[in-house]
């Protein structure tokens, strides 16, 4: 459909690209691979590169020309393939890495920071390619420099897979270890999901979903500065108003997504998938979730009442997007990791947020414990804990949930640990120092929800 803006619309949003830090976070082509198989890792891993680089090709290019032309900042091009579990069916864990490193290749060749898709989908079970792949993870993230990976653990109509969730905690700490002169940056590209969706365009978590076209462009649009500055600007309205508020300002914010990820569309003929209006904070000032929490009034995020203000503000996004297109999709609503919310960063710090309230709060939020960093001898066990809590809230409440944990090698809590860039920094979170070992080690199943079976 054609867009129109009204002179007043052009002005506002000329004031969030300048002063508030409104941003396109990522134009993201999906790609399907699953076409790509063939005898050994080394001939499918050519097969895949050849497609990414015949899609991708100028997938960067296009993303400069838009933001040049209509002054939206651009910040990430990327890219995401089918699971390669799936692809790499029947091969070994290291035909998988051999997969993996021609995926960095055609990452880095075509210009984008990162390629999601090193994905094994075991809500249900393991194939062998799902065997494959896990076991092929901690050595892939440690060889490659862009590739991500991700692993679906549960969903509200199969249960949860507590042998996949035994076999995370291990994974993340191998992973951890085996990039431990980055102070376990590997972690930082490992998401574990309950509930994941197929078309979501935010690292480290995308994949192209196997119900997808063959390439797509989804777009993940980022305003945590705009919120705010509306939020700010209203310090007496009633909450119910606030809402309101937040929506419109959401409303606007999609149409600004939805116009650069159709032009982006016509550009690389390739068809347009979603845009995800989500509010994904960086390490700058004025670009976080918390200070939005903290405009709402609250001292600092954890305070009680953080949950209910996460619940209005997360709620009012998807509802601005869901009246500006019908193609608002992927997760949609409002992140809180801790390594990218300077605001966040402060509230551990003074003390008031640790990771239980933050596992509160992800039950009204779009994902779950996102870029948590904790203690690098935490046991296999705990982190297979947390995972377990978070994917039964998704679980449960029929919502996406996520982990993405790094267990930092020779680090304590209080200790901080650099990434850089959009990844940041972050302190160093203490665990629950009681034992789920004996719990964890049941594996099994734990099965469905009743309201799952609604059909």
């Amino acid at each position: 459909m054609p867009f129109s803006f009204s002179t007043k619309e052009i002005l506002e949003t000329v004031s969030m690209l300048q002063t508030e830090k409104l941003d396109i976070r990522t134009i993201t082509m999906g790609i399907n691979i699953q076409d790509c198989r063939d005898t050994d890792g080394v001939s499918t891993g050519k097969k895949v590169y050849d497609k990414i680089k015949g899609y991708a090709r100028n997938l960067v290019q296009v993303g400069d020309e838009i933001e040049k032309t209509y002054g939206i900042p651009i910040i990430n091009k990327r890219i995401a393939v089918s699971p390669v579990s799936i692809v790499g069916n029947g091969l070994s864990p290291a035909e998988m890495v051999t997969i993996g490193r021609y995926l960095d290749q055609a990452a880095q060749d075509v210009g984008v920071n990162f390629i999601g898709g090193f994905t094994a989908l075991v809500h249900k079970g393991f194939s062998n390619g799902d065997r494959a792949l896990l076991e092929a993870i901690p050595e892939t993230l440690a060889v490659t420099e862009r590739v991500c990976a991700s692993v679906n653990i549960g969903t509200t109509k199969a249960g949860i897979n507590m042998d996949a969730v035994y076999q995370m905690g291990h994974i993340i700490k191998a992973t951890a270890e085996l990039t431990g002169d980055e102070n376990g940056l590997g972690c930082a590209k490992l998401v574990v999901f309950c509930n994941a969706v197929e078309d979501n365009p935010f690292m480290a978590g995308a994949f192209h979903g196997i119900g997808e076209a063959e390439s797509i462009i989804n777009i993940g649009i980022s305003g945590p500065g705009v919120i705010l500055n509306v939020v700010k600007e209203h310090p007496e309205a009633s909450l119910g108003d606030l809402a309101n508020i937040i929506k419109n300002t959401a409303f606007k914010i999609t149409r600004m997504g939805e116009l650069a990820g159709r032009e982006a569309s016509r550009r690389l003929n390739v068809p347009f998938g979603i845009v995800d209006v989500s509010l994904a904070p960086t390490p700058a000032m004025g670009d976080s979730v918390a200070e939005i929490l903290k405009a709402m009034g609250l001292e600092k995020v954890g305070a009680h009442g953080s949950t209910a203000a996460l619940a209005l503000l997360n709620d009012a996004v998807k509802k601005g997007g869901a009246m500006a297109s019908s193609n608002v999709g992927g997760l949609s609503g409002a992140f809180i990791p801790v390594s990218e919310d300077a605001g966040m960063m402060d509230s551990v710090v003074a003390g008031a947020l640790n990771i239980d309230k933050l596992e509160a709060m992800t039950a009204v939020c779009s994902v779950g414990l996102d870029m948590i960093a904790i203690p690098g001898d935490t046991p296999a066990a705990t982190i297979s804990g947390i995972i377990a809590d978070e994917a039964a809230i998704g679980m449960i409440n029929r919502k996406t949930t996520a982990v993405r944990l790094i267990p930092a090698p020779g680090k304590k809590v209080g200790d901080w640990v650099e990434f850089g860039g959009l990844l940041g920094r972050a302190p160093v979170m203490a665990t629950n120092s009681f034992s789920s070992e004996n719990f964890i080690k049941r594996q099994g199943r734990i099965p469905a929800p009743i309201h799952a079976l609604n059909n």
